[in-house]
């Protein structure tokens, strides 16, 4: 008899120390999943070696310090079967797309028990609960990151909703784009933790805000 056993996989390293010095879910396998899957290139195989190399570049490091700070801590995932599978992550952009590529790989490898998945506010309080399976998910993962298409269907909301933003947060009509380009005169740092305010749809951190206003400010010099 497979004895129940559930991980949880977190919204990063930030939850993850949270949940452990508020000994929320204690005695449980917790692990975070440190990635910004909504920003940059990324690969059809999830998790493989090409996949490492691309989403290293993402992040200016290494594939072996790629490995430390993101696979690492997914080891247990990777490596042990789980009859429960429950994931923490707030309502942005950023933890929506993060939930996607999780999925996409927990359907790939064929994970056919329900997931359960919770919606967290401040302080890490789950606002709301919604039951999935993994199956389908993959396909939308590669519709979205890999070709950057609309999917027709996509269940719950908040992951819906995250991969609208996602679509168009980088297009230069997008709300985000244009208040970059209206103040094109801001200092960087300025400008970054107005975005980090204003912006908090989209859940992206400041290195991420750094790249899109540089990037934009070279375009249009």
């Amino acid at each position: 008899m497979i004895r129940k056993r559930t991980l949880h996989i977190l919204n990063g390293q930030a939850m993850y120390n949270f949940f452990k010095r508020t000994n929320f879910l204690e005695q449980e396998l917790m692990v975070p999943f440190n990635e910004a899957m909504c920003y940059g290139k990324t690969y059809n195989d999830l998790f493989s070696n090409e996949f490492t190399e691309i989403r290293a570049k993402v992040h200016h490091v290494s594939p072996v310090q790629y490995s430390e700070t993101i696979l690492k801590p997914l080891v247990p995932l990777f490596s042990e079967k789980f009859t429960h599978i429950a994931l923490w992550f707030d309502a942005d952009m950023f933890c929506q797309i993060n939930i996607l590529s999780l999925l996409a790989w927990l359907d790939q490898a064929e994970h056919t028990d329900a997931i359960d998945l919770y919606i967290v506010g401040d302080q890490f309080k789950p606002m709301s609960h919604f039951t999935l399976k993994a199956k389908g998910y993959y396909a939308i993962y590669k519709q979205v990151l890999i070709d950057k298409k609309m999917p027709e269907n996509i269940y719950p909301d908040p992951l819906k909703k995250g991969v609208e933003l996602y679509l168009n947060y980088l297009n230069k009509d997008s709300d985000l784009m244009m208040y970059i380009y209206k103040y094109k005169d801001v200092p960087e740092e300025e400008l970054m933790l107005a975005l980090l305010k204003n912006f908090k749809h989209y859940g992206l951190g400041d290195t991420q805000y750094f790249e899109i206003i540089k990037s934009l400010r070279q375009k249009h010099q």
